[in-house]
């Protein structure tokens, strides 16, 4: 998946600048226009490498030029972001990978079929049922049904 290539891309990167052990972390951006995929990296590297973080990402994103990763291009925006756009080829592949995936997208094994209790709300026999029981109820049953998604045995 191209966000799991650029995350390895970007710890490439840091390996090569002399920087292990750091989680690199990708967001989606609240505004589209900021790209496909965003990292704070080079703010939290700041006080690590002792350089402004709009230089760390600066560097970062002229070490990716060139790498065979699925983006299109990379942007160093604000105090020192780094904006990620996917490259329409990557988007294509991803949509095709959902459609041939049908109702198995998303699907993993996270959990190893490890058991997981999920406690949720009970109506309470002696008491008048309200609204409120219900919304639990639904909240409750979504929660186990998406760890069941995800390899728990719930």
């Amino acid at each position: 998946m191209s966000q799991e290539a650029i995350r390895r891309a970007l710890e490439d990167v840091l390996e090569e600048m002399g920087v292990t052990g750091v989680e690199v972390r990708l967001d989606q951006p609240k505004d589209s226009t900021h790209g496909d995929l965003a990292s704070n990296l080079a703010l939290t590297l700041a006080s690590t490498l002792g350089l402004p973080p709009r230089t760390i990402a600066e560097e970062i994103a002229t070490r990716l030029k060139g790498r065979e990763v699925t983006i299109e291009g990379v942007e160093v925006a604000g105090a020192g972001f780094l904006n990620f756009r996917l490259s329409t080829d990557e988007i294509a592949s991803l949509l095709t990978d959902i459609i041939e995936a049908e109702e198995h997208y998303g699907k993993s094994d996270e959990g190893h079929g490890e058991s997981i209790m999920v406690e949720f709300v009970s109506a309470n026999p002696t008491g008048p049922l309200h609204l409120g029981h219900g919304r639990q109820g639904s909240i409750g049953d979504a929660i186990a049904s998406l760890l069941e998604w995800t390899g728990w045995m719930v």
